[in-house]
């Protein structure tokens, strides 16, 4: 979070950050969330998948890249969600 502030209490509000700061690298490379073909998500527990299934599904809901979803522990105690995405961009373009 900018300036070392908490994330958002909820795995939806969790979801929705770490999708924005995913579309902000991916438009810095010149793409967007269109190109992201694969999605890994990492929970802390089984209990926040809705909130994180309807943010993921709202930025996905198009585009419908392959997910694959696992429960673990992370780093920092404060967040939920932890979301690693596969993008495929036109070297043309």
């Amino acid at each position: 979070m900018p300036d070392g502030g908490d994330p958002p209490p909820d795995a939806y509000g969790q979801t929705r950050r770490c999708l924005e700061i995913i579309a902000a690298a991916l438009e810095e490379a010149g793409g967007s969330l269109s190109d992201v073909v694969r999605t890994r998500v990492y929970l802390t527990d089984p209990s926040h998948f809705d909130g994180f299934a309807k943010a993921h599904g709202e930025a996905f809901s198009e585009i419908r890249p392959a997910n694959t979803t696992v429960v673990a522990r992370l780093m920092d105690p404060r967040w939920h969600v932890e979301i690693e995405v596969e993008a495929v961009l036109d070297a043309a373009e």
